[in-house]
């Protein structure tokens, strides 16, 4: 068995909170291990006051002191975990600006994360993977050519899609809304080889990511069974052609959203989740549904509206479903109340999720939610910046699979498939 990765942790009142089992037990399932970097008591005060970081909480003054040491070498690290409760607002400027401190000054991956007394592993799991997957697989997620012929299947919580390549091209695709979760991934494999005109055992190597990751891995003896931050962030600079200097990518699923940084193809920091689904690709689906359009015409729809005569709320899919609702009552125009939908949802993703990672362009949307105009048009009116929607963005872990997987052809590790 490899080494665990060892993960510095810079916390504030995980122990108090009762999840710092739960931190633990996440990193364990990973082959990680979660350590808080030692530094002298006479070097506290001094990293403090040189970090120029005002705070009075003791464990912040110690979390800034451990960040320093590990960006001077005094501490050796593959990876950090920055976490904090989510009621503090002092915590909350201290664990930004440590995130920003340790990225600007080392190339150690590092995910913030501000957490609730209900905090389980099970919410920490694909994060801690990604740290685990960027420290371990460097190599391979600097790779930025796919060769030889590979699928891959992304299972995810609204949809199932494949993706089939052949030399840096695709060559075949397959899609359909996530019921059965083998099923619907065998069926989507199959699509995307009868387009190929090829059949699964012409493929060499296979790779899946996704809510059903492991499960469909397993069916289909995958070689790369990988998370959607790490496999999502390479899919899109390679598609988008960006995979040299910076860029930021933003997914806006149909359960979670997240955004990632990237350094030359490789994630830096990155984080996921929501409040609700109301700040969600869900949302979305639940409006065309309640205008009566098919969920491809929303965008278009919400193009022709101004949302901003809509009041919406988001936070949670209930009551935004209410204020849509209220709003059509009061005589609103679909169009409006289309064009406020899009405009909530970037709102609450530009909150929640956005705050926590230094927006660099080029700004990537992927997913199925990318391919909603009003909704990247909200979104780039809120950060002020023209947004890329590369080709087949909506298949992008699909992509990114097989783009990864091409990396172990060449080990021999083709298992006939």
């Amino acid at each position: 068995m490899t080494a665990p990765v060892r993960i510095a942790q810079l916390s504030c009142g995980p122990d108090y909170s009762g999840v710092q089992e739960e931190i633990n037990a996440a990193a364990k399932s990973v082959n990680g291990e979660i350590f808080y970097p030692d530094v002298a008591l006479k070097d506290i005060m001094r990293d403090f006051n040189g970090f120029g970081l005002e705070v009075r909480s003791p464990d912040l003054k110690l979390a800034i002191s451990r960040a320093m040491a590990l960006v001077d070498g005094r501490v050796e690290a593959d990876a950090v975990f920055i976490a904090t409760c989510f009621r503090c607002a002092e915590a909350a400027i201290v664990r930004n600006e440590l995130r920003r401190y340790i990225l600007e000054h080392s190339k150690l991956p590092v995910v913030s994360y501000s957490f609730t007394e209900r905090t389980t592993a099970g919410t920490l799991l694909t994060r801690m993977e990604a740290l685990t997957t960027i420290a371990r697989r460097r190599a391979l997620l600097a790779r930025e050519v796919q060769e030889g012929i590979t699928l891959g299947i992304d299972s995810g919580s609204s949809t199932t899609k494949a993706i089939l390549m052949k030399d840096n091209k695709i060559i075949g695709t397959g899609w359909q809304p996530t019921t059965e979760v083998l099923k619907c991934a065998r069926e989507v494999v199959d699509h995307a080889l009868a387009e190929a005109g090829m059949k699964l055992e012409d493929v060499q190597a296979i790779g899946t990511t996704g809510y059903g990751r492991f499960l469909v891995g397993k069916d289909f003896n995958a070689d790369l069974i990988q998370e959607e931050l790490t496999v999502n962030s390479k899919g899109a600079v390679y598609l988008a052609g960006k995979q040299h200097g910076p860029a930021t990518v933003i997914d806006i699923g149909g359960m979670d959203n997240k955004a990632i940084t990237v350094m030359d193809g490789i994630p830096g920091t990155f984080t996921m989740g929501g409040i609700c689904a109301g700040a969600s690709g869900r949302f979305l689906e639940m409006t065309a549904k309640r205008l009566g359009v098919d969920i491809t015409e929303l965008g278009p729809l919400a193009m022709k509206g101004m949302g901003g005569r809509v009041p919406m709320n988001s936070y949670c899919i209930v009551f935004g479903t209410q204020s849509l609702v209220n709003a059509l009552a009061a005589g609103s125009t679909r169009e409006d109340v289309a064009a406020a939908a899009c405009h909530s949802v970037a709102e609450q993703v530009f909150e929640q999720q956005l705050q926590e990672v230094d927006i660099k362009e080029p700004v990537i949307m992927v997913g199925g939610t990318s391919l909603i105009e009003g909704l990247v048009f909200a979104m780039g009116e809120l950060l002020k910046i023209k947004i890329v929607v590369p080709p087949h963005s909506q298949y992008i872990g699909a992509v990114g699979s097989a783009l990864l997987a091409s990396g172990f052809i060449r080990d021999g590790t083709d298992a006939g498939h």
